[in-house]
């Protein structure tokens, strides 16, 4: 019995409602935040990959898989591989002009990217948010929320696990009378910053919604803002880490920033 991935629970959504681009958005959200396996003409040597190529209709592609027994089942044997994040495959493949083949012959996600959708999810991801220094005057329980955000953030703060302990979302009025929303991260992780406010990005970005914005904020338990925050605020339950483990010298596209090299 095959086991259903989130990724094709994505893939099914958008098939059924390929009028919507939330739809759409949500499936290339869960492929860049996926851990997928690379098929590869031989073991990784030091920070290079070589990818198998394959000429399919007009481009080049490189197949990944979202699970290693769809991998096998495609090669039919054991099949060198490394395993990255999506983000890491995409900003690989970005000036290659390579596509990306999706889950072929194994599982209904199955797809082709071609490079042209390689060019565009690597821009979408590399999407930054502005910093601005505003003064909160008052917090407010938010109303207007859209769901499509709502959910949105709900999925893509499963990634903040370990690095913060809670977030909150609230309506705002800053000095100046000037109103928003603001997810506030408590007691976040030294040096998280920057992934939290990403992942923040993120889920406004492949929302679907295209008007609004979601301002982000850093507190701490201790900060006397806390206890209205905590009042008014929605809170998102977040996973408890696992355990921490050794871990072994980092593998190829471990890091996002640091994508493997082609040979």
């Amino acid at each position: 019995m095959s086991v259903e991935t989130p990724l094709d629970r994505a893939h099914a959504k958008m098939q059924s409602a390929s009028d919507q681009d939330a739809a759409r958005l949500g499936f290339y959200e869960r492929l860049a935040d996926a851990e997928l396996f690379l098929l590869l003409t031989q073991p990784p040597v030091g920070e290079a990959v070589e990818p198998e190529i394959f000429d399919l209709q007009e481009h080049s592609y490189v197949l990944v898989f979202d699970r290693e027994d769809r991998l096998s089942e495609f090669t039919g044997q054991i099949s060198p591989y490394v395993a990255l994040s999506g983000r890491a495959v995409i900003a690989m493949l970005v000036d290659q002009k390579l596509g990306l083949g999706v889950n072929l012959d194994v599982a209904p996600s199955q797809m082709l990217l071609p490079p042209e959708a390689i060019g565009w999810l690597s821009q979408t991801l590399a999407q930054t948010a502005e910093e601005v220094s505003l003064q909160p005057m008052a917090f407010y329980t938010p109303s207007d929320i859209p769901q499509a955000v709502l959910e949105s953030l709900d999925s893509k703060l499963v990634s903040a696990a370990g690095l913060v302990k809670q977030v909150w979302l609230t309506s705002v009025t800053y000095a100046g009378d000037q109103r928003g929303h603001l997810l506030a991260f408590i007691d976040a992780v030294a040096g998280a910053e920057p992934a939290l406010t990403t992942a923040a990005q993120e889920a406004l970005t492949f929302s679907g919604i295209e008007a609004g914005s979601i301002d982000v904020g850093f507190f701490t338990s201790e900060d006397k803002v806390y206890k209205t925050l905590s009042a008014h605020g929605l809170r998102f339950d977040l996973p408890q880490p696992e355990p921490a483990v050794a871990q072994n010298p980092s593998a190829p596209g471990r890091d996002p920033a640091k994508p493997p090299i082609l040979r």
